[in-house]
């Protein structure tokens, strides 16, 4: 009984001091964090961030999140200055602000209310960031520029032999390769180098028919059996020789035709051959093919005799000058490029066929054109876009259209002026703040005004050019 006693006392003051604590707890005012809502300012109006709206103070300043500039905003609960007091253009969602809706409400995005945008508002196009917090975030600028800008393109290419110098050696009598002097494809051969020797029955017959025209001395048989032996392809050296005294050879000798390598052998020794069947080819690797892959977009300024130049991995600090011999009139329709042909003299033998090498080509230069750094343009597939720098933190994203371009500077065509500073690092920042606030809506137009559309089944207004509660599909930019 005594230790029963002294459990239930043990139970009563666990239980009284869990309520103790929970009743001190509750007499704590909650921690606030700096990302979260700090308390709101008296008044309609307070100051937010675009990115971050739950970020409320009631003096203007910087973003304790990110660091951009908080933006003027009324307050749209109860009791706070009506909306009718100022002229609303539309309605958006901060974190949709591509979207307009024409009435006050939830977003149908986000579990968060939607926030007017104000005729006359300060904003528009333009980014504001403080520029110690653009100094942190390591914006750096350069000015547009107007010179001469060199044509050229650098392209993937690759090796191959010459096909103008492929030569085919063939037998025009069936026979059989009584001797083969060369073994293997890649055997070097030298010009009137002795490749095969061939028996063939229509070539001894026609030796022994010259043989014995030459014996009657009849003119007409002479000169009928020479042509004879040329058709069989048998060459002149050969015929003069069979002119001579002695008896007809039985195999008929055949020599390579120019200097080169094998690049291909159809037959051994011994084998039969059949009329006109390829023995092997010889090709000259005196000179060689450079066949270069060309984007579709660069392609058009290309020209035949145009300087190229070319480097192989293989051999570091050497380069090899051409131009441009051939341009392919197909175009590959999986890579949208198109072939490119270049003819390299190679006196040392120092490129092979199947290398691959980078090939640049030269171009004439356009003069007085205005060029800004490759890296200042955002390429977003929509459109092409700078931010231009406007001083005291204060940046604007412009549409512009781009030429051609390098490793250093592109082509502006339109969209900017001469000596305008352009971001070219920390611009993607930008970007996505300028996104954020609806900057690139404002470019292509603004949205049309006096249309109102009723609220949607769950209460949400529907957005522009809708005729029901589902949201609008977000252009890609």
């Amino acid at each position: 009984m005594k230790n029963k006693l002294i459990w239930i006392a043990v139970a009563l003051f666990v239980v009284g001091a869990g309520l103790g604590g929970a009743w001190l707890a509750l007499q704590q005012p909650a921690p606030q964090h700096e990302m979260v809502r700090q308390t709101d300012p008296d008044g309609s109006v307070y100051y937010t961030c675009a990115m971050h709206p739950q970020v409320r103070r009631a003096e203007p300043g910087n973003c304790p999140v990110c660091g951009m500039k908080l933006v003027e905003r009324e307050d749209q609960r109860p009791g706070a200055v009506a909306a009718g007091e100022r002229d609303v253009l539309y309605w958006y969602d901060p974190m949709r602000p591509d979207v307009h809706f024409e009435a006050p409400g939830k977003s149908p995005f986000m579990d968060m209310e939607l926030v007017p945008k104000y005729a006359g508002e300060r904003g528009g196009t333009v980014v504001e960031i403080d520029p110690r917090m653009a100094q942190n975030l390591g914006v750096r600028t350069a000015p547009v520029t107007r010179g001469a800008f060199w044509r050229r393109v650098d392209a993937t290419a690759r090796l191959q032999e010459d096909e103008y110098s492929i030569q085919a050696i063939t037998v025009r009598a069936s026979g059989w390769i009584e001797r083969l002097h060369v073994r293997a494809e890649g055997d070097r051969v030298a010009r009137g180098q002795l490749v095969a020797e061939v028996y063939a029955p229509a070539i001894d017959t026609a030796q022994r028919e010259l043989k014995l025209a030459l014996e009657l001395d009849d003119p007409g048989l002479i000169e009928a059996a020479r042509a004879r032996l040329v058709a069989l392809g048998v060459d002149r050296a050969q015929i003069a020789a069979l002119e001579g005294p002695g008896e007809a050879p039985r195999k008929v000798r055949i020599y390579a035709p120019r200097q080169g390598y094998v690049s291909a052998l159809a037959v051994r020794e011994g084998a039969a051959v059949q009329p006109d069947s390829t023995i092997m080819k010889i090709v000259s690797h005196d000179q060689i093919w450079a066949i270069a892959e060309v984007p579709e977009a660069q392609s058009s300024w290309l020209r035949i005799g145009r300087p190229i130049e070319v480097k192989v991995p293989a051999l570091p600090g050497r380069s090899f000058e051409g131009t441009i011999d051939y341009l392919y009139p197909d175009l590959e329709q999986t890579t949208r490029t198109r072939r490119v042909r270049a003819v390299l003299d190679n006196p040392e033998e120092l490129l092979h066929p199947g290398m691959y090498a980078q090939m640049t080509l030269y171009g004439g230069a356009r003069r007085g054109v205005l060029l800004a750094p490759a890296e200042a343009v955002i390429r977003t597939g929509r459109r092409n876009v700078v931010i231009v720098a406007e001083g005291a933190g204060r940046f604007r994203p412009v549409e512009v259209e781009i030429g051609p371009e390098d490793d250093e500077h592109i082509v502006i065509l339109a969209g900017l002026d001469e000596g305008q500073p352009v971001v070219t690092s920390g611009q993607f920042l930008i970007d996505s703040e300028a996104s954020l606030l609806g900057a690139y809506a404002r470019l292509d137009s603004d949205p049309p005004a006096g249309r109102m559309r009723q609220l949607g089944e769950e209460g949400h207004p529907a957005p522009y050019g809708s005729h029901s509660n589902r949201p609008a599909k977000r252009e890609s930019q």
